[in-house]
Order: structure tokens, then sequence, then C-alpha cells
């Protein structure tokens, strides 16, 4: 069987997975949106789920870029919101589906799970409750700014009029990358209060508990558990169907936090990015860090560069054999690569953004080397 055949089953495999999995849980209130942000089939509804008593999950399908879920915990009189989302408008819109449980609970307290815009953005918006991240993620705040996202914008519109080889179609992924957001309206709202390792919050009389696990995905990442539901949310250390990108690391940092999960009382998963799931889909993660790793480091100690790295790898038919080939944004392991260079180099500082530019640039163009990949949108005809 050809790759690209057996690509578009594995999609069709993924997509019946993420919807059985989805199909537990009851969406309480519907955006009816009847397409992803890249105009693709939604493997389940956006919305908000109730997945235990007062506890819910806000999905957005299908996961891929910016399209990042968020939760809420309920207690007696008050609530608690973990991350809002990459713009104003669609935190507003979120808000407004939360509305009627927030009414006699208002949110008091908001958890960032990470530094990264998709993830803290809409803050804005919820600034009389008390919003806290890690020491780290709140560091990382300071330098996450919106200019960087109309950055790429800008200098995408440039590219895709160049006639250079390979530069209107990375020109053509920055802007369609960007396309559903309206970051002009962001006004960055860092944390007010922050924690190292280990806090614990009542919720109107319910425990929840923040694991700081970074720097893995980013430097501050956390996790947010709450053990009378046996219900944690991830962050970015999960990405379900879609290819999980790692910023900061090191490798073995990621390992350690899904160690760490895979071994706490938990039995429903909220991910950053993706279906609900339980630790079955911590073990995809895990195996798809695993080898990527190793190849990775193979490829390193026989003298490739980082970018050819990625590129013989996610091409290669062992590659392609793996569940986690039918991941959308498999592109996204030109960053993972290099960030796994810099650390086998000895290096723990992150890139500036004349290196990261390049870096997406890289990633552009090999987006466009895997045609049948999700979201279809970003690779140019």
């Amino acid at each position: 069987m050809d790759v690209v055949v057996r690509h578009f089953m594995g999609c069709k495999k993924i997509q019946n997975m993420g919807l059985c999995r989805m199909n537990r849980w009851k969406c309480v209130v519907e955006t009816g949106a009847t397409s992803t942000r890249y105009d693709e089939n939604p493997r389940y509804k956006e919305g908000l789920y109730e997945l235990r008593d007062d506890i819910f999950a806000w999905m957005v399908p299908n996961g891929s870029w910016g399209e990042s879920n968020a939760g809420l915990v309920v207690g007696k009189g008050e609530s608690l919101l973990v991350d809002t989302l990459w713009d104003v408008p669609k935190t507003q819109k979120m808000l407004d589906a939360m509305a009627a449980y927030l009414k006699d609970a208002p949110l008091r307290q908001v958890v960032n799970t990470h530094a990264d815009g998709d993830h803290y953005w809409g803050n804005e918006l919820v600034t009389e409750a008390e919003i806290i991240t890690s020491v780290a993620s709140f560091e990382e705040m300071k330098k996450q700014k919106p200019r960087s996202m109309l950055l790429l914008r800008r200098i995408g519109k440039i590219l895709s009029v160049l006639p250079f080889f390979g530069d209107a179609q990375v020109g053509h992924w920055f802007q369609a990358m960007s396309a559903p957001y309206d970051f002009e309206g962001v006004t960055p709202t860092p944390a007010t209060c922050t924690f190292e390792e280990y806090h614990v919050l009542d919720v109107g009389g319910r425990e929840v508990q923040l694991f700081e696990v970074g720097p893995a995905h980013t430097q501050g990442d956390l996790i947010v558990y709450v053990p009378d539901a046996k219900l944690l949310f991830s962050g970015d250390i999960l990405f379900l169907g879609s290819t999980p990108v790692m910023w900061a690391g090191p490798l073995d940092n990621w390992f350690s936090a899904l160690d760490k999960i895979l071994e706490m009382d938990v039995e429903t998963i909220v991910p950053g990015h993706g279906p609900v799931t339980d630790k079955e889909g911590v073990k995809g993660v895990q195996a798809y860090w695993e080898y990527v790793g190793k190849e990775v480091q193979t490829r390193y100690h026989a003298g490739m560069k980082a970018s050819e790295a990625a590129k013989e790898i996610v091409l290669s038919k062992e590659f392609q054999s793996k569940p986690f080939a039918m991941w959308n944004s498999p592109e996204r392991i030109m960053v993972s690569a290099h960030t796994l260079y810099r650390h086998l180099e000895g290096r723990t500082d992150s890139p500036g953004i004349p290196e990261l530019l390049r870096i997406m640039y890289r990633q552009a163009k090999l987006a466009h080397e895997l045609p049948h990949a999700q979201p279809a949108v970003m690779r140019k005809k």
C-alpha cells in the first residue's frame, strides 16, 4: 500500500477514534460550527462538554494551530478556569457559553498551563479573577507577544509574492496558520500569582492541585489535577491526533511529565489539543517522543543538520508506518528537531527571533512536502 493511500486510511481511523472518545461526553453548549478553524471536517463538536458533575471542558476540533482546549471547575459559589484562548473574540465566545454555570459561581481563579498565546492571550477578559501560573511560565509570558504573530503574518504576505523557489509556499503557510485569529485586538495580560513545583487551590470546597512539570513543551508547563474526579487538564504536555512540538525541552523532562501522569490516579484527561482521552492517549504521545528522540539523536551523531534530520525522518517509510504519522501538522518535527539538537549540543537557551524565523521557514517548506497532511488549507496547491 503506498504512503498516500495509507495516510488517508490512517486519517479516517484517527477521526473515528476521536469521535468515539467524544461521544462518551455530553456537549451541553454547542457553537454550531460545521467546520474547524482551518475548514476541515470536525471530528467532534466544538463547544462545552460536561465531563463530571460541575467539571467541563471547552473543546475545539481538531486540535491544530490555536485549536486549543480549556477547562472549567465549578465549586460552591466560585469557579476556576483552566486557560484562555488565542484571541479575545474566541475567548469571549467560550465565556459566553459558560455563563449559565458562572452565574452562581463566578470565576475567582484562572490557571494558565503555560505561556503560549493560545493558552493565555484571552486573559484580558478575566482580570477580575486571580490568574495563576508557574514562575517560569510567568517569565516567558513577558516575551510571548502578539506582535510575533503579526510579524509572521506580514512576512507571509511578502514571501507569498516572491518568485524564488518555495518562498510563495512559505508565505502561504505563514498566512494560513494565523488567518483564523485576531491578534490585533490582544492586550497581553500575564498572570498575577505564581508558584513553583506544587500548589493547592480551594475552588468552593473542591481541591485542585497544580504540578509544575516544565520545562518541556515550554519553559514553565504545569498540569491541573482534580483528585475527587480523577480528572486532569494536561495543557500541551499532551496533544491528541495533533503533532506535539517542543519549544523548550529537554526531552527527559517531557518523559518525566508523561510518567507522572501515568502514575497518577487519573481516568479522564483533557489535552491541550485534541479529544478527551485517558492513559492510552498518554502512551501514544510517549511513543512519538521515543521514536523521534532516538531518530534525531542518531542523525545528530552522524553529522546531519537538524533541518535535514527532520525532513528525512518525517518522509521515511518507517515514520509513515507509525500511527502518529497521521496526526495533523507533522511538519512540527522541524521545530522539535532543532530543539533536540540544541540540547545535544549542550545548549539550553531559546532561539532568538532571527533563528526562530529560519526554523519556521524550514518548517513551512517541509509542510509542502507533506501534501496529504492536515490542515490541508496550509499547504499551497
